[in-house]
């Protein structure tokens, strides 16, 4: 167990510039906050410093280029269609004479690409029936008040960096998170997985805890600060997003969690290619418990010609990429991939967090009730998917959440996890 790093130290600003009502609502009326939500959250606001929030101005006007059509979702977001070279991605100094890849040269096979389904997918803004023009990409706009609930500016979409235990990656030892996860490796090279993932809405009990449901495909140093991971699956996370909707979500790192990567396309990193899907945007529907269930299938996998790694989501629908410029081991292959559940524990009231994972409910109570993952697969040295044939699991404390993996015809290798937190054995 080792300890990665030297922590990011957060510059949040002083009170003794004085804040400016005006300014700070010119700044809101920009980003697209309404004039009575302005209102509501000047007398929470109202000790920023003018100094913070011009940095913030700067900063949004930074990461939302300027977009060729806005789309007003249902559940307040602003989706930005932006055409695809003008993305954040094309910032990052190692890409900005990168050439955007439209498909991946080498799929895995078994695969059957749709570049651009026709088929619905589930996302809230599509309720509303305008979708991006050829040669856009949708992306979730930030405002304000998401950067507002970050600790400070410098936190905004990232993950802190934390200590990690060596014998299970991203297994966390100090920080207050905790899982319930089946990993493979690291005796073999692997080059993606995939797995279909159940949707829920798990409640959270305070605004700066989260529980996420997603694969891992990592590389490095699992106790260094070198370690490269690429994640994707749904989380809720209130200080993210402002709700407690389950979002489709990704998240790159080079370098342990310290400088590099951050959630979605709030950083340079990620290349999206496809105009129907945005990141970070709600799920919907999602699954009721002893009722109708849904998931999603998300692939992530490494162009053996090029070097990139393309994500697909649903029905095999082309997402976009993280070009290979940005990684060190990655660049190579993976060494570990996990699938599961995360949560963060802060004890903000000394008990465990009650914050659920997956479904709320405990593996064994089975399917409509407990959340699963089904269908786990990797992608071999060949570029070939098959089924993950053994796999190891891992919860820290199975009084909170635990997990429960299995095997049918049907579903392949698969598993239960999840729980409810805090309990009578789980104080």
């Amino acid at each position: 167990m080792g300890s990665i790093g030297r922590k990011r130290r957060c510059s949040c600003f002083s009170n003794h510039h004085l804040p400016l009502l005006t300014f700070f609502m010119a700044i809101l009326v920009q980003k697209g906050v309404s004039e009575s939500n302005i209102n509501q959250n000047y007398t929470k606001y109202r000790q920023i410093s003018s100094l913070r929030l011009e940095r913030i101005s700067r900063h949004l006007d930074k990461i939302n280029k300027p977009p060729v059509l806005t789309i007003e979702s249902p559940d307040g977001d602003l989706i930005d269609c932006v055409h695809k070279r003008k993305q954040l991605a094309f910032d990052h100094p190692l890409l900005k004479n990168h050439k955007i890849q439209k498909s991946p040269k080498e799929m895995p096979r078994g695969m059957k690409v749709k570049r651009d389904s026709n088929k619905e997918t589930w996302q809230m803004w599509h309720k509303n029936g305008t979708r991006c023009p050829k040669g856009t990409v949708p992306i979730r706009r930030s405002r304000v008040n998401d950067v507002l609930r970050a600790k400070c500016l410098y936190e905004y979409g990232k993950k802190i960096p934390f200590s990690r235990r060596s014998d299970a990656p991203d297994v966390l030892s100090t920080n207050g998170h905790e899982h319930a996860i089946a990993y493979t490796g690291s005796s073999q090279e692997m080059y993606g997985a995939k797995a279909s993932i159940n949707v829920w809405d798990p409640s959270i009990e305070v605004m700066n805890e989260f529980s996420l449901s997603q694969i891992w495909i990592l590389s490095g140093s699992f106790d260094g600060p070198d370690l490269n991971s690429i994640e994707a699956g749904w989380q809720v996370s209130p200080e993210l997003y402002g709700d407690s909707r389950p979002r489709l979500f990704t998240y790159w790192t080079s370098d342990s969690y310290q400088a590099t990567g951050c959630y979605n396309l709030l950083c340079a990193g990620f290349i999206q290619t496809n105009s129907k899907i945005a990141i970070g945007a709600a799920i919907s529907p999602v699954s009721s418990y002893a009722a109708n269930q849904f998931d999603i299938t998300i692939l992530i996998w490494k162009d053996p010609k090029v070097g990139n790694w393309w994500m697909s989501y649903g029905d095999n629908t082309l997402v976009g990429y993280w070009p290979a410029e940005l990684f060190t081991h990655l660049a190579d292959h993976a060494t570990m991939v996990e699938w599961g559940g995360e949560v963060v524990n802060s004890r903000s009231n000394g008990q465990h967090t009650s914050t659920q994972m997956g479904s709320g409910h405990f593996s064994e109570e089975g399917f409509g009730k407990a959340s699963y993952f089904r269908n786990l697969q990797i992608v071999d040295i060949d570029n070939s998917l098959s089924s993950v044939q053994s796999i190891s699991t891992l919860a820290e404390n199975t009084n909170c959440y635990n997990i429960q993996s299995s095997y049918s015809n049907e579903w392949g290798t698969y598993f239960y996890y999840g729980g409810p937190g805090n309990n009578p054995k789980c104080p």
